[in-house]
């Protein structure tokens, strides 16, 4: 995500309801959707930063040219869990990506949209990225293909 240019994410002067990102560790495309409230934070965000399309959403801190770092990614996380008052030691970006995927799976029950949202080639490592019973969770993905 700290790699996605405006362009990704803008069409026409509006925030698009859907991007796609090319995930680092697979190099397959996973697209996403874009919320109404992710939106109108994006557009405010993205007046304020200023930019063309061919700019990174997030711009480095120290390289304006380059992209936000994952490392700093991170560390602006903490301290987003932290002024809330939260642990920082329960909460982390992998953790929130988890968290999510199991928010749609408990609201949805639809294994193989979780397993396409977080673009795991095999259903086996959604189930066990959730951390869910094998058996349970294979029948119900067999009755809610998308």
């Amino acid at each position: 995500m700290v790699q996605m240019k405006i362009g990704d994410l803008v069409s026409g002067g509006q925030v698009r309801t859907r991007a796609i990102v090319m995930q680092q560790k697979t190099g397959r495309p996973v697209q996403f959707e874009l919320l109404p409230d992710a939106r109108a934070s994006l557009l405010a965000w993205l007046e304020r930063r200023g930019g063309t399309v061919d700019d990174y959403v997030f711009p480095s801190r120290v390289d304006h040219n380059g992209h936000l770092s994952t490392r700093q990614y991170a560390r602006l996380v903490d301290e987003w869990v932290t002024g809330v008052g939260l642990m920082r030691s329960e909460y982390g970006t992998h953790s929130l990506r988890r968290t999510k995927a199991s928010i749609i799976y408990r609201a949805t029950g639809n294994l193989r949209a979780v397993q396409i949202l977080l673009g795991h080639s095999k259903i086996e490592n959604t189930v066990r990225y959730l951390g869910i019973d094998v058996e349970d969770a294979l029948a119900l993905a067999e009755n809610t293909e998308i």
